[in-house]
């Protein structure tokens, strides 16, 4: 008998890539010319399913169907989630860019002085870079400060803003500051009127300066108004900031209406202010009067946290406030003589101090909590 050859079910894949693995190729790829068993070399031989089974890929009736990943409409949708991402990631290193160059340009000016201070001291690109920066956090997170009626503040030109003062410290005062610089939509500022402690205190004196602040006398709060400034003033004084707990949103005396005086001779109109929120912040239920004389305060509180907290009670409580401004009060249409009218300046400003009152009533009955 002849010696037989066995020829490997596995020939092709068996030969190593050399000479024959050449011809394997060739077998594999072919040019489609037909075999001598009919079929075209290269090409593979259907397959037939067996009764009653699935070829992955075809349907009931054996219809073929798309498979998942070649779905153009889910390509289509990760191909736009993927640019979207890559959008976003470029954007957001596109800020962090322009803040960090900002800022080293902000640094270049401050160390060079090479920045402007107005005659009363006040540096605006400081006021805009840090101090609001620092204050707006407080205003708009703790106490969430709401701001209504902030189109009666004009879009340009000079105005007084007359607000009720309370709160115990002033933080009413920068809460109304940062309200009028965020909320209105010429991003005015607004020019307090602060009393002389506030610059006879060491680190307090140089930040109220740069911030815009200015003693409360009439001849800085005029030349403020003629300049086109928006000036904030609180006539209570430290009577409204430090009363107790027991006469909270009860209006002190207004003063003699030195602020409508300044508002005549200038001829802007006068803007009442209502601040709801700030008598809260620390209920003042005593006050340590030989403490006060001895620290030459006007007053030093005793509140359910200081200073029995020690510093830990100076933070506020996290009321919510609401600041509205009322219709402006025209001062345009009087002579000029009307500055020294006595009559005309005591009606003038019990009509404010009513208006600031009632508003302050009907925010306290829309409330609905101290700290919702």
């Amino acid at each position: 008998m002849a010696d037989a050859k066995v020829i490997p079910f596995d020939d092709d894949r068996s030969r190593s890539p050399g000479a024959g693995g050449s011809r394997s190729a060739r077998r594999r790829t072919g040019s489609g010319a037909p075999s001598a068993s009919g079929r075209i070399e290269g090409t593979a031989a259907p397959v037939s399913a067996l009764p009653g089974a699935q070829v992955p890929g075809q349907g009931r009736a054996g219809t073929e169907q798309p498979q998942d990943a070649h779905r153009p409409e889910e390509g289509t949708a990760g191909a736009a989630a993927q640019e979207e991402r890559e959008t976003r990631g470029s954007t957001a290193r596109g800020d962090w860019d322009r803040r960090i160059a900002g800022g080293l340009a902000f640094l270049r000016r401050r160390v060079t002085g090479d920045y402007e201070v107005d005659e009363f001291g006040y540096d605006e690109e400081l006021t805009d870079q840090v101090l609001m920066s620092l204050l707006r956090p407080l205003a708009d997170k703790y106490f969430r400060v709401e701001v209504k009626g902030i189109e009666n503040i004009p879009a340009d030109g000079g105005a007084l803003v007359v607000a009720n003062h309370s709160g115990t410290l002033p933080l009413d005062g920068l809460m109304l500051q940062v309200a009028v610089h965020d909320h209105h939509p010429a991003e005015r500022h607004l020019r307090l009127l602060a009393a002389d402690l506030v610059f006879r205190l060491p680190v307090v004196n140089e930040l109220a300066r740069k911030a815009g602040h200015t003693l409360a006398c009439a001849e800085d709060a005029q030349r403020l108004l003629e300049l086109g400034e928006i000036v904030g003033v609180m006539p209570e004084g430290f009577k409204g900031l430090g009363k107790p707990f027991g006469d909270r949103y009860k209006l002190q005396r207004f003063g003699r209406g030195g602020f409508v005086s300044t508002a005549l001779r200038a001829g802007v109109p006068i803007v009442p202010c209502s601040i709801v929120g700030a008598e809260e912040i620390y209920p003042m239920l005593g006050n340590a009067k030989t403490v006060a004389r001895l620290l030459g305060f006007p007053y030093f509180p005793v509140t359910p946290t200081f200073p029995w907290l020690g510093p830990l009670g100076m933070v506020p409580l996290p009321t919510k406030w609401t600041i509205q401004f009322g219709e402006p009060i025209p001062t345009d249409g009087y002579p000029p003589e009307a500055a020294e009218d006595p009559m005309l300046m005591f009606n003038l400003t019990d009509q404010v101090r009513e208006q600031i009152q009632h508003t302050l009533y009907k925010l306290l009955v829309q409330r609905r909590s101290v700290f919702f």
